[in-house]
Parts: C-alpha cells; structure tokens; sequence
C-alpha cells in the first residue's frame, strides 16, 4: 500500500499508547491533542527513535517496524523527513551544509547534494543565506532550513513535529502559509503534530484528535470543528460541548428534552432519541446579572468562574451547582456592566435555535 500504515503500542511507566493511523501519498494529516496525549511519542515510534511494544509501521509497502516479524529498521535506514520542535541543525555547519546531510548520508554525491541543498534553499527563500550557520539564522529562516533539510532527500514520509511553536506571532503567521505552500508539493504522506487549531486547520487535510494515548476523533477540520466528541475538542475549536439523552417532545409539541444528569434538561430544536451530544457557540450565550425575564427555555444560574480576552471580546466561565459549566463570549463593554467577575452570580441563557444536537458514538 502507498502512504503511511501505522498501528503502535507504546508502554511508558504509567502511559500507554495504542493508536492506528493512515496517511496516504499527497495528504497531509494534523495529529492533534493535549498535552501528554502521547502526540510526539506517535511520531517518534514512527521514526523509529521509541521502541514499539507491539504493532506495525509500513510506508509504501514497506515495513518499516513490525513486531510480529522481529522488524526494526533504524532511524537512518528509513525514507522519513523530521522536523522537530527546535529543529536541531547543526550549528557547525552553513545552511547549505545542513540541507546537504541528508542527501549525503544517503549516498549522494558531494557536488549532486550541494546543487540540489542550493535549489531547496532557492525554494525556501534563503539561496542568499546558503552560506550563514544557524546561529545568525532568525527562527523563521531556521525553521525553513530544517524544513529543506527534511525535504530534499525526498522522503516518503515526513514527519513535523510542532513546526511553528517556536516562532513568535507574527514569524508564526508569515511562515504557515509558506508552509502549507511547500507541503502542497510533498509526493509522501505527511504528519503533523500540533497542539495548535489555526495550524492544524491551515496545514491539514484531515485531523486525527490523540487524548490519553487513544485516538477520540478523526475528520476533515471542518467536521471536527463542526461536532467536536470531547470536551477538549470542543474548547480547541471554541465550542461548549454537553453530553446527555434526548427524549423527543409528546406527539403535537416541536422539539426534544435532553437531561443531563441532576441538572435541567436542555430543550433542543428537531426531534431526538437516545445518547446525543448538544453544543453551541460562546457567542449565543447571553448573560444577566439578575434572573431573566420572560420565559427563557435553557437558563442556568451559577457563578463566574473565570475570564479571559479573546480577540476583541471577553471568554467567561459560568460554573453552575447542579448544572453545567458553560463558556460565555460578551463585549468588554457588556462585561463592565454586568460586573463580571470571578465569584459573581450570573445567570446565562441559551436560545434551543442556537444549539446543535448529533448523535453520540
């Protein structure tokens, strides 16, 4: 089979990961989760720079790691291109030189490798700084060498770990685009790690959502961002996430009911059966300083938990006793007059016309 076919068991301590995953030739997958999911271990244990307990690593049709066969091919003996996190050039060497190694260690010629290392560099944007070691490099021209690096061997499977993480904001946005650009053009599959939505959404064809060592969710990052299935998903693409069972209003009445536990049941648009998920954007959360008026369908009363700036508006944290936890989004100016915060009361209602229902499982 052409691209990435992958399933690894990985045992560390306390940790354990066990996640499929396949790439094919041209697509570009953002493997995606929190901290400690076991993110960089995947794409370590496809490398081969972390021992596999048990599964199968094969690129092309060629396995690369298989334990049932006693197949372990060393790192240097694979068709992959890494990027790291802090690119990890060779500070010895010009830039030139560092695009060279790959193509040098795999036997190219040292006139062949300088004239092809020259042309990525070209391709990059740097052919004027082939000569510059990476010390006088910025994090930008840095992260494009080690991206040269990886790509001039021609790879068949290139693996970018947190590619951008170590570039300031406005580097960061400069060189995704360039990125994206360059990734267009790779015949192999590529992986990448990101803990980051704007990346993964810009770079990624497909996303693959790791949480404890599992994979939770996969999908274009539209259906992800669409109808996140965890909580961590939910808040990385800006989301309230709730988990409960819908029952579908008696027969003559519009909509369903869904409970959620102790706390009131959420009233929903459509009807509904069964193990549902409901989320809703921060923006359609209203708040009040005092109970609304009227006759409002979905109300919980709690108390501010926590606020945060996004962009030009304010994230706020409404905790509840026997409700859920719910994410607002108010104007500064809103957030003033409501007095809003940590430990005020809050009342927060969410029209059943703003909310989305999709099954779970």
């Amino acid at each position: 089979m052409s691209g990435l076919t992958a399933r690894v068991r990985v045992v560390r301590d306390h940790f354990t990961l066990d996640v499929a995953v396949d790439v094919a030739p041209g697509e570009v997958v953002a493997v995606v989760g929190p901290n400690g999911a076991g993110k960089s271990t995947l794409l370590r244990a496809l490398a081969g720079l972390e021992p596999v307990g048990a599964g199968r690593v094969v690129v092309d049709g060629v396995p690369l790691t298989d334990t049932d066969q006693g197949i372990a091919v060393p790192p240097h003996h694979r068709r992959i291109g890494v990027v790291f996190q802090d690119y990890l050039l060779f500070p010895h060497l010009t830039a030139a030189a560092n695009v060279a190694f790959g193509l040098r260690a795999g036997g190219v010629g040292r006139a062949e490798a300088t004239r092809r290392a020259q042309n990525w560099l070209d391709r990059v944007g740097l052919a004027d700084l082939a000569a510059v070691r990476p010390g006088r490099l910025s994090g930008g021209q840095a992260q494009r060498v080690a991206l040269a690096r990886a790509l001039a061997p021609d790879p068949r499977l290139l693996l970018l770990d947190e590619p951008l993480a170590a570039l300031d904001a406005r580097t960061r946005l400069q060189v995704r685009g360039e990125l994206r650009r360059h990734l267009r053009d790779v015949a192999g599959a590529t992986l990448v790690v990101t803990h980051d939505p704007v990346d993964a959404a810009v770079l990624a064809d497909r996303l693959v959502v790791i949480e404890d060592g599992a994979v939770v969710q996969t999908g274009t990052p539209g259906e992800v961002a669409r109808r996140p299935r965890t909580e961590y998903v939910a808040r990385l693409v800006g989301l309230n996430l709730l988990a409960g069972t819908a029952e579908p209003a008696p027969e003559g009445r519009s909509g369903s009911r869904v409970r959620l536990g102790t706390a009131a049941p959420v009233v929903v648009p459509g009807r509904h059966a069964g193990p549902v998920y409901v989320s809703f954007r921060p923006a359609a959360v209203a708040l009040y300083a005092e109970p609304p008026g009227g006759s409002p369908r979905n109300v919980w009363a709690g108390e501010v938990v926590g606020l945060e700036p996004a962009g030009e508006a304010v994230r706020v944290e409404v905790g509840t006793a026997q409700g859920p936890s719910v994410v607002a989004e108010v104007t500064p100016e809103a957030a003033a007059d409501l007095d809003l915060v940590p430990g005020a009361p809050v009342w927060a209602v969410v029209k059943a016309s703003e909310i989305e229902v999709y099954a779970r499982g």
